[in-house]
């Protein structure tokens, strides 16, 4: 059973995610600028804040705000795509990034100063590079040269104020530990006394939704990759190795589509942001639907006639 996230709309987070078993999934220029090329596009369709990234050869670190309360969706399309354009570029078949993605709950802003130096800070700590600002798969350079089209360089120079600023508390506190809290209910950055408080946010107990709409527009938690998850242990295949351009691709696609509809309760427009839809066009995905549950039901009443 999967863990829920703990997480709320406006909550700030450290996030990072692995290649599988170790593998270098950034292992050159071309795969890192893919791979930011694909935050900046999802956290654009998603709404979702980055305030740092760094891209190394095996993972990736990023801090961002769960600015419009999509945070497991945005996981699910940026690793989803580009383990798909990984596996079209590389070859091979199988899970890309190591399990989930791993988050953790930041406290406010005097923490996530501390955060940010961290992940700039990787590359040197691993010494590949002696000056993190000449890092050129992070965010580091974009704050205060140039025009940033991912990260949010207002809202950093706001934290850290001067460019001089920047660079004297990332190299300061990068070495430094984070303050991990673990809970039941997650992972936070922050003194004891934030776990209260986050926790009331994050109770979902309020509001007059129907159990069924709950499932899946619940912004605290994880049901549209679980959902997907359980469609893909239940067919025994990994929705981005889904070929849609074959017969056998476009009847799994079809039947996501209606599991989607009838155990996630999503409606066409939510299901068109799934990267396995986004060539459909919005009209057609109800044809799509029925089609896919017709073929459902007469193959139900082929095996009911053969038992």
């Amino acid at each position: 059973m999967q863990r829920v996230r703990l997480t709320y709309e406006g909550a700030l987070h450290h996030a990072m995610s692995r290649g599988h078993d170790g593998k270098k999934i950034f292992s050159d220029s071309r795969l890192k600028e893919t791979f930011i090329d694909l935050l900046g596009e999802t956290s654009r369709k998603l709404r979702i804040k980055i305030i740092a990234y760094c891209v190394m050869d095996n993972h990736y670190h990023l801090v961002l705000e769960n600015s419009s309360g999509r945070f497991s969706e945005f996981f699910k399309q940026l690793n989803g795509c580009y383990g798909s354009y990984y596996r079209k570029s590389k070859g091979g078949k199988g899970y890309v990034f190591q399990s989930r993605f791993k988050s953790e709950i930041i406290q406010d802003e005097s923490y996530l100063v501390a955060v940010i130096a961290y992940v700039l800070m990787n590359p040197v700590k691993a010494g590949l590079i002696e000056n993190f600002m000449e890092y050129p798969w992070s965010s580091s350079a974009s704050y205060y040269q140039g025009e940033s089209v991912i990260a949010d360089r207002d809202y950093v120079r706001g934290l850290f104020g001067s460019r001089r600023n920047f660079i004297s508390q990332v190299q300061g506190l990068g070495y430094i530990d984070l303050p991990i809290l673990k809970t039941d209910i997650g992972e936070m950055i922050g003194g004891e006394d934030f776990w209260e408080s986050a926790l009331a946010k994050f109770d979902r107990r309020s509001g007059e939704e129907s159990p069924k709409r709950k499932r899946w527009d619940d912004r605290y938690f994880d049901p549209l990759a679980k959902i997907i998850q359980e469609f893909e242990r239940m067919k025994g295949v990994q929705i981005e190795e889904i070929e849609t351009g074959s017969y056998p691709g476009k009847r799994l696609r079809g039947e996501l589509l209606v599991y989607l509809k009838e155990n996630g309760g999503l409606t066409y427009r939510e299901i068109a942001e799934i990267s396995l839809f986004s060539d459909v066009q919005l009209p057609s995905l109800g044809k799509m639907y029925r089609d896919a549950r017709l073929r459902n039901q007469r193959s139900k009443e082929v095996k009911h006639r053969g038992v």
